[in-house]
């Protein structure tokens, strides 16, 4: 999975948004079940969650994979989050804890389906966005400079360290999408009369703003991936790989855990045999 990872800096110009294997839904079905047996063991180790960021343009997929990649997960193992404008309770706190209190429980998985990113990435891109959090030092739009976003992704850094330290494996995925791909997904959903709920004119007018999510992207990639909490560029025109190459991300990095299941404490053990002879007897 290296040939996804960001480990030096990059140039998102010099990644593919498409690769294609077309056994992808059968090599995937084998390795959700993978996953969901890993679980299992690390809920019952109990020493560990796992968090999984997922960041994309509109269209790029995150729905979908979230459904298709978790499908064989228990119910119970996995919580999904899908962060949209912040509440009024929320705007009442700093902007990282509605994420610090959405995170997985040690045995679980966490998707956060839109991230803590956005506060380097939407309110960059529409910094007045910014005003609703009512910070002390921001009194207009010259204070909402590189400086500023730079700190808030140093404190995003501090975040994961921490967690990370305390037991979260945290993996982070970038949709990467192209600008052509999404106009035939937006064409998609004005075409088909069932998809139609999911176009938004917003959706147009974010598009036109395309050159500044990018770069906002190829910052926020160069500047927070750590091999405590690494990104990973997925090249997300062809939904079927891209969930493959999530997968076996997640897969292979869980496998190096070694998780261990517990032991039954040695006086119960001892007795296991006189235990199933009682409920035989019944």
């Amino acid at each position: 999975m290296n040939n996804y990872k960001v480990t030096t800096q990059i140039n998102l110009n010099d990644f593919t948004t498409k690769e294609v294997d077309e056994k992808a839904g059968k090599k995937l079905k084998k390795i959700r079940k993978e996953i969901s047996k890993l679980q299992d063991i690390m809920y019952a180790e109990g020493k560990y969650s796992v968090l999984i960021c997922l960041q994309g343009m509109d269209t790029s997929g995150k729905d979908s994979l979230i459904r298709e990649v978790f499908k064989d997960v228990n119910a119970r193992g996995v919580v999904v989050h899908s962060f949209k404008v912040p509440t009024e309770l929320e705007l009442k706190h700093d902007y990282i804890w509605r994420h610090y209190i959405a995170l997985p429980a040690k045995g679980k998985i966490g998707v956060f389906n839109r991230t803590h990113y956005e506060n380097v990435l939407v309110t960059r891109v529409h910094p007045e966005y910014v005003f609703g959090e009512n910070i002390p030092s921001v009194k207009s739009l010259d204070d909402l400079n590189h400086d500023f976003y730079n700190k808030r992704m140093d404190e995003i850094n501090n975040f994961e360290k921490h967690i990370a330290d305390n037991g979260t494996i945290i993996l982070k995925f970038f949709l990467n999408l192209s600008k052509e791909e999404q106009k035939n997904r937006l064409l998609r959903r004005l075409r088909l009369k069932e998809k139609n709920w999911k176009f938004s004119p917003g959706d147009l007018k974010e598009r036109k703003l395309w050159d500044k999510y990018q770069f906002c992207y190829q910052e926020l990639l160069n500047k927070t991936s750590n091999e405590h909490a690494p990104w990973f560029i997925i090249p997300a025109d062809d939904k079927p790989t891209a969930r493959l190459i999530v997968a076996k991300t997640i897969l292979i990095t869980l496998e190096q855990y070694n998780f261990k299941e517990p032991e039954l404490l040695a006086k119960y053990k001892v007795e296991i045999e006189n235990y199933k002879r009682q409920l035989e007897s019944e």
